[in-house]
């Protein structure tokens, strides 16, 4: 059981993915969640309407962290910029590290999971490509999203394989990954970041 002098949205996220690495997410159930966390299932109410809102909550928690955590006027040239928000957001993942692994394995073959899932990973790399300083409005800005969902997905696989403390593979996954995207389509236009007023600026 989590400690109760935690706040109320960490106690529950520990007690989630404890759970989700333990058994997985189909077998996870609000009641087994409710004592993990030290709640009464109307207390968990409370919190959550129902369970596929957890994991959608926790990618929002997460994108706040981000926010957060990043400066408001970002350094370097925009690929950087990504970079280094996108590894970011890797640590805020760190600490339930086992969960989201497997959580995302399931999600390969649970079609229904997934599905859940892509609106809000849609907003969530909106709001990072904003925290890189690059606009995320419109058409273009659509495409960029796309894009950079791609290059997270990749990254999670990377991080998914690596057991370095330095994390240096998942990085090295997250630059192949930008260097990809940049080859098919340029949808991020990371190439004039160094060149031209950062995207969005104008």
């Amino acid at each position: 059981m989590s400690d109760s002098t935690e706040a109320p949205e960490s106690v529950l996220f520990n007690a989630f993915w404890k759970l989700v690495a333990e058994g997985g997410w189909h077998r996870l159930t609000l009641s087994a969640l409710a004592a993990e966390a030290g709640m009464t299932l109307a207390e968990l109410r409370e919190h959550v309407p129902h369970k596929g809102a957890l994991p959608l909550r926790f990618m929002k928690a997460v994108d706040a962290a981000v926010l957060r955590n990043t400066p408001a006027s970002p350094m370097g040239g925009a690929r950087d910029r990504l970079f280094d928000v996108l590894m970011n957001r890797i640590d805020v993942l760190q600490p339930h590290r086992a969960g989201v692994i497997r959580m995302g394995k399931e999600m390969r073959t649970d079609p229904a999971l997934a599905l859940m899932l892509a609106p809000q990973l849609a907003a969530s790399m909106s709001w990072m490509l904003e925290a890189a300083g690059i606009d995320a409005g419109g058409i273009r800005g659509a495409m960029r999203v796309q894009g950079l969902c791609g290059v997270w997905i990749a990254t999670l696989r990377a991080w998914e394989q690596d057991e370095g403390a330095d994390l240096g593979s998942t990085m090295a996954g997250l630059d192949r990954a930008l260097d990809r995207a940049e080859r098919i389509a340029r949808t991020l236009r990371l190439d004039t970041g160094d060149t031209e007023p950062a995207p969005g600026a104008a």
